[in-house]
């Protein structure tokens, strides 16, 4: 029985498993194990042998729809028949009906705002998830869930009402415009209106590094993108969005050299204002006079 529906598997979709592997294991460190069935080229990404994602080839009538290479959270639930049913009742939809596959039952949905995420029962394979969870800040896994909603009130209504998602507070208090979510006691991420320059809603997950200018650097040279960053966060912390070379987007999350800092300070414009004042950690940004999103890095 699960304890509490929390994220427990991650899954990159792409068009060049290949390519992607090689990136992956330059920009997180990752090393990967083949885990094919005679039905399904599959791959494990792996931290110390230790399973933190999967990776597979974009379905191609996926590709018939429109759908671009991505990475997509599945969480775990008891019934996947019944809370797959649960979410087309409340406007959402099925991409994949409750199916076995070879990671357990699963089922991928899009929620009523058209944000896909995944459900699995019976998770097959022996990696960090809510029966036994591993710490969030550990390098090479995922650290934070973030979803960037149409409605971030209605999203959270829908989430909270599947999967008994509670509501917590940032650092700085209550906010009208992002909210924290726990499961099982654990702050797990957020839930903020995207700005209009996300043409769809998505949900967005932050790897853990050790060095986020080395990790970027290490983008730019495998052929994605850094096109948001690097900002701070008021824990010291620093983040930064990215692309993979096919296209699916991702974010890191750790610290920077002091050196590095001095070197290439954080931008005045950018990710926090854009947001409203707040960082991708829900905590409020401002300005050494107080002012709200201009200086990141100083709590109220």
């Amino acid at each position: 029985m699960v304890d509490h529906h929390g994220f427990a598997w991650y899954e990159l979709l792409t068009t060049d498993i290949a390519a992607a592997r090689a990136f992956y294991g330059s920009v997180l460190d990752w090393e990967s194990l083949d885990a094919s069935t005679a039905g399904l080229a599959y791959d494990l990404f792996t931290v110390a042998k230790t399973p933190v994602g999967g990776l597979m080839d974009l379905p191609e009538q996926a590709r018939r729809m429109g759908a671009t290479p991505r990475w997509i959270g599945y969480v775990s639930v008891d019934d996947v028949d019944a809370v797959a049913g649960r979410i087309e009742q409340l406007g959402g939809t099925l991409y994949v009906p409750p199916t076995d596959s070879n990671i357990g039952r699963i089922s991928v949905i899009a929620d009523p705002q058209t944000a896909t995420l995944a459900l699995v029962e019976g998770l097959k394979i022996n990696a960090p998830g809510p029966r036994g969870p591993a710490e969030l800040d550990q390098t090479g896994r995922v650290g934070w869930h973030e979803l960037l909603a149409a409605d971030w009130k209605k999203a959270f209504a829908f989430y909270s009402g599947v999967f008994g998602w509670q509501g917590t507070e940032a650092e700085t208090g209550p906010t009208d415009s992002y909210q924290l979510f726990s499961a099982g006691g654990r702050t797990l991420g957020g839930i903020f209106t995207k700005r209009p320059v996300e043409p769809v809603p998505f949900w967005l997950y932050y790897f853990n590094v050790g060095d986020v200018d080395t990790a970027m650097a290490r983008v730019k040279g495998g052929g994605g993108r850094v096109f948001e960053g690097p900002f701070e966060v008021p824990d010291g912390g620093w983040i930064a969005r990215c692309i993979d070379p096919q296209g699916a987007i991702f974010a890191l999350q750790g610290k920077r050299s002091a050196e590095n800092i001095r070197q290439a300070p954080a931008a005045e414009f950018g990710w926090s204002t854009g947001w409203g004042g707040f960082s991708s950690r829900g905590r409020l940004l401002v300005d050494e006079a107080g002012g709200k999103g201009r200086k990141p890095g100083r709590r109220n």
